[in-house]
């Protein structure tokens, strides 16, 4: 089993182009291990993860409804926002400058066979990440990212989560709001989840600007332990 995963941060990059290169190293990974079991191989399927940020996008996952989006097309164009319909889990989300996306495309073969525990680590990552910065965060029954005041009227989400998976190979991810401008979010529904929250390291921290790289550092530090992986 390969547990080392590929750190790639590919720094302030479109959505488009990201969504396609991930497909491309998804394919990759499920046409080799196609070949292991059709020719009875056992040669190593690689893992990555994928840092990005993204400029203004809005993105809307397979079981999504449209509705949630509050902007027409002239709107959107005028927010300097694009717009897509994806294949990952999950309704509508934003990405923009200032937040963390982490795609991780992982084989889980490598790990574990286990959805559910895949995307309980993701949100454990945060969780450790943002307790190291006083933040008492946890989860919301039923609606999967991180949260902060779960349970009460001021409940608020700092991280969306939403993955797709086949054989095992997974790939979208997470976003933490770290310095990211709030505003972006009263365009729509996040999550088409009504009458709760959002919010950012930085409007929790009460602070100018978060240190993005030490965030990261921080992330990663939590997914190798949880993983009992290595980032090369």
């Amino acid at each position: 089993m390969n547990k080392k995963i590929q750190l790639q941060d590919l720094g302030s990059k479109d959505y488009k182009s990201t969504w396609e290169y991930q497909e491309e190293l998804f394919k990759d990974i499920v046409d080799l291990k196609i070949k292991n079991r059709r020719e009875e191989l056992e040669l190593e399927t690689p893992n990555y993860l994928l840092f990005v940020e993204h400029p203004h996008v809005y993105t809307l996952g397979k079981s999504g409804d449209l509705e949630n989006l509050l902007l027409n097309e002239k709107q959107l164009e005028a927010k300097g926002a694009t717009f897509y319909k994806i294949n990952r889990g999950g309704d509508i989300t934003y990405h923009g400058p200032g937040q963390i996306v982490g795609y991780p495309i992982l084989d889980l073969e490598n790990f574990f066979t286990d959805i559910h525990k895949y995307l309980r680590f993701l949100e454990e990552s945060i969780i450790l990440t943002l307790e190291e910065y006083g933040l008492k965060c946890g989860r919301s029954e039923g609606e999967t990212g991180v949260w902060l005041d779960v349970g009460t009227p001021f409940a608020r989400k700092i991280c969306a989560l939403g993955v797709r998976a086949s054989r095992w190979v997974t790939m979208h991810g997470f976003a933490l709001n770290v310095n990211v401008d709030l505003g972006y979010f009263d365009n729509i529904i996040p999550c088409g989840i009504r009458g709760k929250g959002v919010t950012s390291l930085q409007v929790e921290l009460g602070v100018e600007k978060v240190d993005e790289d030490e965030v990261k550092a921080k992330i990663i530090k939590h997914l190798t332990q949880l993983f009992e992986a290595e980032f090369v």
